[in-house]
């Protein structure tokens, strides 16, 4: 019984004992966990704390900057600061600060901002927003744990004010400063500046020949023109009986006159390009394509009946010139099915083919027209009649689109300025139209406008220009009417409005709107005893005729104290065929006055601060820059400029009002 109660007494021990190691086992696992916990309690509270405290100090900051900026705008430098307690108000001093007893850093960064020509935002280049500044506050700290508050604003002026003009008595001051012309305020709409009146005119849709007409040299057939203000270039070589190119001089004063100046001899021309001082012919000669002849030299000194050829270029193979075009440093030619670009850097000699590979059309192209970086090219002997070509890399041109039209080959292409549509013109057909419009918004798949096209009765199509008030005028022979206007106002049914008959056929036309106003088409016939006829153009009876170019003015605005201006606001109107931009100047006052601040030329610039540029017709944000020619800002006094101009006399831009926003 001893022994059994002793046996009981020693196991009892002995679970006592693994019951002891048992207990320490868990003590040394769960121990340091309770102690980590209990840590990372503590420190979590004391980092919840000291964020706390951080977005507190972030807040005081943020509170602080936009009471600084209300006090005083320039306060606002670029740079590094924090904030400071200044009498009854804040300031800031520079660099960050240390907030003692805390462990805290704090500190504002004051930054510029930009804008896009949209007015947004933008982290690099755009232009300058005085009137806003990026503001970055941030507090920092290191104890228990390294971290960081911050927060990104943007500040703008707690006032911002605007000048508006938008009536006739807002902008009747501006008419009487001497740079002001060309322009009339109108009160249809509550005041408006639009176009002063052109030179007068006559009406496309009732053609006549009453204007003066000229015989050109020998007796060869005329079958190439083209012309700018003031002079005309005919190609009358279509057989050996006639000269080359003849040289015409037209008076700009109404009624027009034309007189014979010089001619040029020795081939037979196909196509005819020229420019003040140089006139381009594509002509039947495998060794000279394309002529070039100097206007203001001789071959046949002392006489100087004879201009002079100064250059050439020869394209590759044995084929005929059969289009020209030239356009700053480069010239653009057809022969056969070939598209060369030569250079024109210089005029003298043979000139070089820019383009190692010659663009393979899908026929003869017949004429060249380029706009922007493309060429148009009519094409016949296809049912690619239209062919687009991208010249942006002379050295690498490639066909960008082709369309296919239901009708013959083409014979003529017309391009409006804007590179936005073509107008081409197809051989007669019994079945089939001769006119087009075409989409060319689209190089890559220029597509023909829904209903625009026009049957030309049985006349077979020579020539097409697009004149102003949405004419177009297609020449050629046969049929009854070899003059033919068509009204495109309504492009998806275009409409014949005037028709003139030219028994002998008509061979080739071009347009001019001339600056006072005035339009004129010059046409070349088979009328052996005068070939070049002038007929007089307009918008007809009340159809308006506004001048081709003009420029207001601004009275002076003072905004009674220097200020920074922000933005230029604009309503207006601005149809196809026309534009308007603005310029803006800003100027110290004297005195502090704007009565005696007078403004040139070099004081009005575009949003750049330059005096090369331009605000486009919706305005834009102003230079904050001063770029040492006038323009100041900011300023106590401004104005500003508006310059129109036209390409169709029945058409002018229209201002509403002008707005221009600045912060005292």
């Amino acid at each position: 019984m001893e022994l059994l109660l002793v046996k009981i007494k020693m196991k009892q021990k002995g679970q006592t004992l693994i019951e002891l190691l048992i207990a320490i086992g868990l003590s040394a696992i769960l121990i340091p966990a309770l102690l980590v916990g209990f840590s990372a309690t503590r420190n979590g509270r004391a980092q919840q704390e000291q964020r706390l405290q951080a977005t507190s100090y972030l807040k005081e900051a943020q509170e602080a900057i936009r009471i600084i900026a209300a006090n005083n705008w320039d306060n606002l430098a670029n740079s590094t600061y924090h904030p400071v307690v200044s009498g009854s108000t804040w300031a800031l001093a520079a660099g960050p600060e240390a907030i003692s007893g805390f462990g805290f850093t704090r500190q504002i960064v004051i930054g510029d901002v930009y804008r896009d020509s949209n007015g947004n935002i933008v982290t690099s280049s755009g232009t300058l927003d005085p009137s806003t500044k990026h503001i970055t506050i941030s507090v920092s700290w290191t104890n228990p744990i390294a971290s960081s508050v911050s927060a990104d604003s943007y500040l703008t002026r707690h006032k911002n004010l605007s000048h508006l003009e938008t009536t006739v008595a807002d902008f009747t001051p501006g008419a009487l400063n001497p740079f002001t012309n060309g322009i009339t305020i109108t009160n249809t709409n509550g005041g408006e500046i639009i176009l002063g009146a052109g030179g007068g005119g006559g009406d496309w849709c009732q053609p006549n020949l009453t204007l003066a007409q000229l015989d050109l040299p020998k007796s060869g057939v005329a079958n190439a023109i083209s012309a700018i203000e003031g002079q005309v270039f005919a190609g009358t070589g279509d057989n050996s009986s006639g000269v080359s190119f003849a040289d015409v001089k037209i008076t700009t004063t109404y009624p027009p006159v034309p007189t014979l100046q010089k001619t040029f001899d020795g081939y037979k021309t196909n196509g005819v390009f020229g420019e003040a001082n140089y006139g381009y012919l594509a002509v039947d000669n495998n060794f000279k394509e394309i002529v070039i002849i100097n206007l203001t030299q001789y071959s046949d000194p002392p006489t100087n009946s004879k201009y002079k050829e100064e250059g050439y270029f020869n394209a590759p193979g044995n084929g005929d010139g059969n289009s020209i075009y030239a356009s700053t440093n480069y010239g653009y030619m057809t022969s056969g099915n070939k598209f060369y670009i030569f250079d024109l850097s210089g005029k003298t000699g043979s000139r070089p083919q820019v383009n190692p590979t010659a663009v393979t059309l899908s026929g003869t192209g017949v004429k060249t027209i380029v706009v922007g970086s493309y060429a148009y090219v009519a094409t016949s002997g296809t049912t690619n009649q239209l062919q687009i070509i991208n010249v942006s890399n002379p050295a690498s041109p490639s066909i960008a689109g082709s369309i296919t039209v239901a009708g013959q080959g083409g014979k003529d292409v017309y391009v409006n300025s804007s590179g936005t549509r073509a107008y081409l013109v197809t051989g007669s057909s019994g079945t089939q139209r001769e006119f087009f419009i075409i989409d060319t918004q689209t190089k890559t798949s220029p597509s023909l406008i829904s209903g625009g096209t026009y049957d030309t009765n049985g006349m077979d199509p020579k020539g097409v220009t697009v004149v102003t008030g949405n004419r177009a005028i297609v020449v050629g022979t046969g049929g009854t009417y070899q003059y033919q206007v068509i009204n495109i106002s309504n492009e998806n049914s275009p409409i014949s409005c005037g028709n003139l008959q030219v028994a002998t056929g008509i061979n080739g036309v071009a347009s001019v709107l001339q600056s006072d106003g005035y339009a004129y088409s010059y046409i070349i016939t088979g009328d052996a005893s005068s070939e070049l006829k002038i007929i007089l153009g307009g918008a007809g009876a009340g159809g308006g005729n506004y001048a081709f170019s003009g420029v207001f003015e601004s009275a002076t605005f003072d905004a009674g104290k220097e200020s920074a201006w922000n933005t230029l606001f604009t309503t207006v109107s601005a149809p196809i065929n026309t534009t308007l931009q603005f310029k803006v100047a800003l100027k110290h006052a004297i005195n502090n006055s704007c009565s005696g601040v007078s403004f040139g030329n070099s004081d009005f610039v575009g949003p750049d601060g330059q005096t090369s540029s331009y605000f486009p017709s919706t305005g834009g944000i102003l230079s904050f820059d001063n770029n040492g020619s006038g323009y100041e800002n900011p300023a106590q006094c401004e104005r500003y400029r508006a310059y129109f101009t036209t390409s169709d006399s029945t058409q002018t831009p229209v201002i509403y009002d002008v707005s221009l926003s600045y912060s005292p």
